[in-house]
């Protein structure tokens, strides 16, 4: 059973493609061309600065035109489950459902004294995957080895060996010191421990199942190489290298075939297909604080060309814009908004597609609790900034446009043609994908630059500190992989 599920993993990159997603790699080549053929509008539609950009855009003060909605993720026994979506135009204060802890189940097996020989091995030389030795008790398992096989044997290796599957599988940093860390890893339930046990067991092969669990993508085996030479001696630098290791098992073992990744303190944004990366985009992310984006794992489920922008009651109310917009249709209809007047005062204000609307002219729908997502700006001069963390939590993004019809030709089977069309015609236009494309909002301070060069970040969120401080602790006894940081994230303006 367990060696079907590693040959699952081993061959889901594949996989995928064959089901549905094979036509769109094999645009690959075409998505280049069709970026190439609609340059020209690219070029007039993303390079445009609008004369005057308003006070509210500047500050980029907004919520979501569509409600946030459950996203679709594998199932898990413990998945936080998405809070109630907030009126359309109204502030929200959301909060990270508390998910109950799920016991982390460690299973007794018989260990041969040839299986446990060949365990202590493999957690001696654990320090090569960034992990710690003595976490995993090496000196108690050569004790019960001395002493022969038997139930303290089979007791102190099947715990050794839970320990250190769950730390590769799921990462060592407890939940409590993942600062603003909403993504869901999957691997726990895909790849129970018991199974991974009696797997390593059966086939007589303990090391070889273990290496199995490292991340697959290259920028794991990056840092890896870089750990190997980095001198024992510069303990900051490895003790870096070995938190940003542990932050790539925090997510899925195997990302998928084509995914998105945004690297928050990169300001980046990567396309990537087969391990390659297609494209690559910069991106503007939250200001430090209390709008910093959050780390997500979510799916794509659409893009939307020439967006809608649904003002929040803060900025209609709050500021006036709604009486504004009310008493100056002039202005309105110039600047794009609409007002409608409801029972008891109740003024809603949407900003309808073009140029200056505050979202651009393209966003990418990643339903999630947190109201974050993708999208276009006017202010394109925020990516000539080498910080740019500027938005309340969104994740804007150069080439938007570009990025847009990309995606819809690999995610929804369209033709260059087709969404060449879509997005020329500046009418409000939702292309629903009809493959599953995941996207990771994540957190390195050290991983492979554009150039593929491994590179230090600034930590402009403060996040390595706790990560750091829980390599230097003990390794605490695991209850749950899926408790989740209980804290509130205001999201009135999550641009």
């Amino acid at each position: 059973m367990a060696g079907r599920r590693f040959a699952q993993m081993e061959g889901r990159s594949v996989a995928i493609m064959k089901q549905g997603l094979a036509a769109g790699l094999r645009l690959i080549s075409t998505t280049t061309l069709a970026c190439a053929l609609v340059a020209g509008p690219f070029a007039s539609a993303q390079s445009i600065e609008p004369g005057s950009v308003d006070q509210w855009e500047e500050e980029d003060l907004d919520t979501p035109a569509e409600p946030a909605r459950s996203p679709a993720r594998a199932p898990a026994r413990s998945a936080p489950q998405a809070a109630p979506a907030p009126l359309p135009g109204t502030p929200t204060t959301m909060s990270e459902p508390v998910v109950q802890p799920v016991p982390v189940r460690e299973p007794v097996m018989v260990w041969p004294r040839a299986e446990a020989v060949t365990l202590l091995e493999t957690i001696e030389g654990i320090g090569s995957e960034g992990l710690i030795p003595a976490d995993y008790n090496p000196e108690g398992l050569r004790a019960a080895i001395a002493a022969g096989p038997g139930d303290a044997l089979d007791r102190v290796a099947s715990r050794s060996f839970a320990w250190l599957v769950e730390d590769l599988r799921d990462g060592r940093t407890p939940m409590t010191s993942r600062e603003q860390w909403f993504a869901v890893d999957p691997d726990q339930d895909e790849m129970p421990t018991e199974a991974i046990m009696a797997e390593a067991l059966s086939m007589h092969d303990v090391g070889g199942i273990v290496e199995k669990l490292a991340p697959t993508v290259p920028d794991y085996a990056l840092l890896k190489q870089e750990l190997a030479l980095t001198p024992v001696a510069d303990k900051a630098r490895r003790n870096l290298i070995r938190a940003n290791m542990d932050r790539w098992r925090w997510l899925k073992r195997d990302l998928g075939s084509a995914y998105l990744l945004t690297n928050v303190p990169e300001f980046q944004l990567r396309l990537t297909v087969n391990n390659k990366i297609i494209r690559t985009y910069k991106t503007v992310v939250g200001k430090p604080g209390r709008t910093a984006t959050p780390q997500l794992a979510e799916t794509v489920t659409a893009v939307v060309f020439n967006p809608t922008w649904t003002v929040p009651q803060s900025i209609v109310k709050g500021e006036g814009l709604g009486a504004k917009v009310l008493n100056n249709p002039g202005w309105a209809r110039a600047n794009g908004y609409k007002a409608t007047k409801g029972a008891n005062g109740y003024v809603s204000v949407v900003q309808q597609p073009g140029e200056n609307n505050s979202l651009g002219l393209m966003k990418i729908d990643m339903p999630n609790p947190h109201a974050i997502y993708l999208h276009d700006t006017p202010s394109k001069q925020y990516f000539n900034r080498d910080v740019r963390a500027f938005s309340h939590g969104c994740i804007r993004t150069e080439r938007a446009v570009e990025l847009g019809m990309t995606m819809a030709i690999l995610g929804a089977q369209k033709t260059p043609q087709e969404v060449r069309e879509i997005s020329d015609s500046r009418k409000y236009t939702k292309v629903e994908m009809t493959r599953t494309f995941p996207v990771y909002l994540t957190y390195f301070t050290i991983a492979s630059s554009i150039d593929g060069e491994l590179q230090t970040f600034d930590d402009i969120y403060g996040r390595d500190k706790p990560v750091l401080a829980s390599f230097q602790a003990p390794r605490e006894e695991k209850t749950s992989q899926r408790t989740s940081n209980e804290e509130i994230i205001e999201l009135d303006n999550p641009l």
